[in-house]
């Protein structure tokens, strides 16, 4: 276990996973069987926090937020990542600023949307068009009023010039874990605004450019040892922000969540408080106990689709 921090550092660290409904955590995460529309509540148990990948792929309207407020306890944060029209089919930014922050205004308007994350793809490079279209991404923005943070997939952004750009456009750095291949990002820990932000994707060589189901690219489970070097890395920037998120992206069959675990036992930090109606002693085992049972639970889940 971490050392523990003291409160003020301890507040600023949030730990979660990239998106909380995927069919293979059912049986590893989620009971078999569990409903569809209770998967947040029950996330809501094990983390404070979570980042919203559906906003990638379309804009939902602000109900959806509505409803999901209410399936979380008062302190739950939110993280959207922002639609493909703004950081992969970028002609469209200007279409879709405004249904987006609509969307968002339920998020915004109760104080629990702790940020945005603008995902860019790999063929996104350092251009003086790159960083025009990074400038009127932050003025698209900055209605929604909450921090955005810029994730690059190709190591030619990391670089002081890029450093610079961000802190200019008050816009916050991405530190990613990737795979050792070229071009793909090395481990850093950059900070270009008060947000220090981490993103655990695995380091998966084998199936990163495998063409075809787009999980099998986060199919890893870090040992606590790999996870050591990011958690000496979030307690400095989370000693320099005011807010520190840290996001397991690996979620193939639920091994984001028992990352996510480790690193929350890590850190020492509190269990997150229940959601509304939520069963007080439904969690009891330790989040370390918990993470043990989900990894014997992904062995067993891997053994049964291998007789397949």
């Amino acid at each position: 276990m971490g050392a523990r921090y003291h409160g003020d550092v301890a507040a600023r660290i949030r730990v979660g996973t990239s998106g909380y409904s995927f069919a293979d955590w059912f049986g590893v995460v989620y009971p078999q069987g569990a409903r569809q529309g209770d998967l947040l509540s029950y996330y809501a148990r094990l983390f404070d926090t979570v980042e919203i990948n559906v906003t990638y792929y379309r804009v939902p309207g602000p109900q959806m937020f509505a409803g999901m407020l209410r399936k979380v306890p008062s302190d739950f944060t939110f993280v959207l990542k922002l639609p493909k029209e703004m950081t992969h089919e970028r002609e469209k930014l200007g279409q879709i600023a405004a249904p987006f922050a609509r969307a968002a205004a339920p998020l915004v308007d109760a104080g629990r949307l702790g940020g945005l994350l603008a995902q860019f793809p790999w063929a996104f490079k350092p251009s003086s068009a790159s960083i025009d279209h990074l400038r009127r991404l932050a003025d698209a923005l900055a209605g929604v009023k909450a921090p955005v943070n810029v994730e690059f997939r190709h190591a030619s952004w990391y670089a002081e010039e890029t450093y610079r750009a961000l802190r200019d456009l008050g816009l916050g750095f991405v530190n990613v874990d990737l795979p050792a291949l070229p071009d793909l990002p090395p481990p850093s820990n950059v900070l270009t605004s008060d947000v220090a932000y981490y993103r655990l994707h695995g380091r998966n060589k084998a199936t990163w450019w495998s063409r075809g189901e787009g999980d099998v690219r986060y199919d890893y489970l870090y040992e606590r040892s790999e996870l050591e070097d990011w958690a000496l890395r979030a307690e400095e920037g989370a000693a320099c922000s005011q807010a520190c998120f840290i996001f397991a992206n690996n979620c193939h069959l639920g091994q984001s969540v028992v990352n996510a675990l480790q690193l929350r036992e890590r850190f020492s930090l509190p269990d997150p408080a229940l959601p509304p109606g939520a069963d007080a002693g439904m969690f009891a085992p330790s989040a370390e106990e918990l993470a043990a049972e989900m990894r014997r639970r992904i062995r067993a889940a891997r053994a049964e689709s291998s007789k397949g």
